[in-house]
């Protein structure tokens, strides 16, 4: 029996024209672009754009017997069995202990059993010995320090840079450059001067000594000194005329370059003579 509706329409599922079967159709998928890849695919599902980030990460932390352990074990041989107290962890060996300022504490109180020492006496007056001890004492210089703070912490001086300190240079210990500067110069000039006597070694215009005639030249020249220092010592003490005046200079200055000759001898130990 067909219902009646009054003031209202009839709801749409019981619409006469719902009454004739329809075809259902379902839409169509809008087109949708995959990032870094060309083109359109059409009639495909979402694809987030996070996608290769969760392959990536879920890979991440996968391995091969990561939480099973490796597939086979190797095990330990027989003779090497499982002892008592094997897996126990070794101490280090015993020492004996002591206190950091052991050697600035005082000896320890005497036992009740100990006896002390009876009859002991001294004269020494200490009130005079302590004075003097006091007087005689050099006063306790204090420590260097600084303070950086507002309510004037402070701390040492020594390890915090602000005192300049030479052996905390860089270059302490090194060799300075005018030194090197300066042995490379005397060393270019040795052998300059030794290039320039293999030259006139090579020309015949010089020769050296051996050490025998540089011996036996120094030995002379020291027999010289001594002879005419033996005659110097002769010589009289008043020099009241000009003869003997001039005698004393002239054996003085003779003296002086038989000195100057020797000094300069004794001082090289090659001598060159140049032929003239």
């Amino acid at each position: 029996m067909a219902t009646a509706y009054y003031g209202r329409p009839p709801p749409p599922e019981e619409s006469i024209y719902n009454l004739i079967p329809r075809e259902e159709i379902k839409p169509s998928k809008p087109a949708r672009f995959v990032e870094g890849k060309p083109g359109i695919i059409k009639n495909a599902g979402y694809t987030s754009k996070f996608n290769d980030t969760v392959k990536t990460e879920l890979k991440k932390d996968k391995a091969p017997a990561k939480t099973m352990g490796p597939a086979k074990v190797d095990v330990s041989p027989p003779k090497e069995f499982l002892k008592k107290h094997q897996k126990e962890p070794q101490l280090p060996a015993k020492k004996a202990f002591h206190y950091p300022d052991e050697d600035k504490r005082r000896p320890a109180v005497p036992r009740k059993e100990e006896k002390p020492l009876m009859g002991l006496q001294t004269n020494k007056n200490f009130i005079t010995t302590n004075a003097v001890e006091n007087i005689m004492s050099v006063p306790k210089k204090p420590v260097a320090k600084y303070a950086d703070t507002p309510k004037g912490a402070t701390f040492d001086l020594d390890p915090s840079g602000l005192n300049p300190k030479y052996v905390h240079k860089k270059d302490y210990g090194k060799t300075p450059e005018y030194l090197n500067r300066r042995k490379e110069e005397v060393q270019r000039a040795q052998e300059e001067y030794d290039a320039y006597v293999r030259e006139h070694f090579r020309r015949g215009a010089m020769k050296s000594l051996s050490e025998a005639e540089r011996q036996m030249m120094l030995d002379g020249l020291k027999n010289n000194w001594e002879l005419l220092h033996h005659q110097y010592q002769g010589l009289s003490v008043v020099t009241d005329t000009a003869p003997k005046k001039a005698r004393k200079e002239r054996m003085e200055a003779e003296m002086k370059q038989l000195e100057r000759d020797i000094e300069a001898i004794e001082k090289h130990k090659t001598i060159y003579i140049a032929n003239h």
